[in-house]
């Protein structure tokens, strides 16, 4: 199957340029720099004049909830959300039902991969007080990381004690991957603020009960272990402007920002209340401009989602009550998208971000790029006439998202994975089509 994207506007490696893009199969078989297009025999001809070709975003970090939770999200649904929004390959976090703690729980992961994922799937191995022992076991090709819930997680997946906290840092090969947040000082700002407002104190106060000291608490404590043992740290969901005096200078320890965090703040809780809810908490403006800003000097090192579907009925109530995450990989790539109007960051530097980082980072194998010979994981995108997000449009099980009623410009017309055309400009989507495991290092 020989495949021609010609016409459009390649962003890569830093640069955009007019060319064209040639997949045999399911790889790139050659990048074409400037307007002639290619004479040969296509069996398909994709006319992207006046798109934007991009290599298929790799969302480091999302929740998919299968095995255990699927009344409120699967493999199957929340892939297919990803492929709409452009994004190719996923990397999963622990913390379902069972927990992806043990090797058995993990090769059933992938078995599940293997049957639903309509992307490239991979799945973290989730570390705890009881399980240091498996992660000499994990193999490198298979298992982008360990994360470590170094503060309250979901699930009861807290690892809270030192002498474990050292031990993995001292030991692991792969990535360490970080919630940081301090759980005694969670503990006691939420005691103080059901004393003063009750059982279940409005969801304005989420920021001050998960609060900055909390976060940098935390993240202090993980990046000083990582320096005194030499340990690959990567934070997740950075939301604090003084988290950010940690990174930037150390390759080895770096840090990661969700697109919650970077398009809301503290402001929008009187808006969309607890469906922005999430841990670590949306924080202040400031914060936010502050992570926006690290997007660009090199404190920030790549872009995730934190995908965490929940049905609205459990997002009902205040900062007690109200369940913490949120749907967002399917509008990922279209809200940087926004920033990247706004000025926020450049159309390259988005890019290097979403795509090219996470592979970089998590050393993936022959992905992340449009390079011959890598996998043809491709997004084009298209800004044109405004749509926007209504429940008919929302690919994930639970039919909900913050961003619904939200109108954009930005809309993913086209995904590639491996080659193979997952969803077209008229909507259409191969649901027979199945992803592929990841392979790293």
């Amino acid at each position: 199957m020989k495949t021609l994207i010609f016409g459009g506007t390649i962003v890569n490696e830093g640069r955009a340029f007019k060319g064209s893009v040639i997949i045999e199969d399911s790889r790139i078989a050659n990048v074409i720099e400037g307007n002639d297009i290619p004479r040969d025999c296509y069996d398909k001809r994709v006319d992207a004049t006046g798109d934007v070709i991009l290599p298929g975003v790799i969302d480091d970090h999302v929740h998919f909830r299968e095995p255990g939770l699927t009344h409120k999200a699967d493999i199957d649904s929340e892939s297919r959300a990803a492929a709409y929004g452009g994004v190719t390959s996923f990397f999963e976090m622990p913390n379902t039902h069972p927990q992806t703690t043990t090797l058995e729980a993990w090769e059933e992961k992938l078995k599940l991969g293997r049957k639903s994922s309509r992307v490239n799937y991979s799945f973290f191995f989730g570390a705890t007080n009881n399980n240091t022992d498996l992660l000499a076991q994990l193999d490198p090709h298979r298992v982008p990381g360990i994360k470590l819930f170094m503060g309250s997680s979901t699930g009861n997946m807290l690892v809270d004690r030192r002498e474990v906290l050292e031990k993995i840092f001292k030991n692991a090969s792969l990535p360490i991957m970080t919630h940081c947040e301090d759980t005694s000082i969670i503990n006691c700002n939420m005691a103080e603020a059901k004393q003063l407002y009750g059982e279940d104190p409005a969801v304005t106060l989420h920021p001050q009960i998960r609060s900055e000291e909390a976060c940098w608490r935390s993240t202090a404590l993980a990046v000083e272990l990582a320096r005194r043992y030499g340990a690959r740290l990567h934070v997740a969901h950075l939301t604090t402007a003084r988290e950010l005096e940690f990174f930037g200078s150390d390759e080895h320890i770096t840090a990661e920002a969700v697109v919650p965090h970077l398009y809301f703040s503290e402001e929008d809780y009187a808006r969309l209340g607890t469906q922005i809810k999430c841990n670590p908490a949306i924080k202040r403006r400031a914060d936010r401009d502050a992570l926006r800003a690290a997007l660009t000097d090199g404190r920030i090192t790549l872009i995730g989602t934190d995908h965490a579907p929940h049905l609205l009925e459990d997002k009902k109530g205040g900062c007690a009550k109200a369940a913490s995450g949120m749907p967002m990989v399917q509008f990922s790539l279209v809200t940087m998208l926004e920033l990247v109007d706004e000025g926020v960051l450049s159309l390259e530097r988005l890019v290097e971000l979403m795509c090219h980082h996470p592979a970089q980072l998590f050393e993936v194998r022959r992905r992340g790029f449009l390079r011959k010979g890598y996998q043809a994981d491709i997004a084009i995108v298209r800004r044109g006439e405004p749509w926007t997000v209504t429940e008919d449009v929302i690919q994930s099980k639970c039919k909900w998202s913050p961003m619904q009623g939200h109108e954009y410009r930005w809309k993913v017309v086209y995904t590639f994975c491996n080659g193979h055309l997952l969803l077209d400009e008229n909507g259409r989507f191969d649901d027979d089509y199945r992803g592929e495991e990841i392979v790293f290092r």
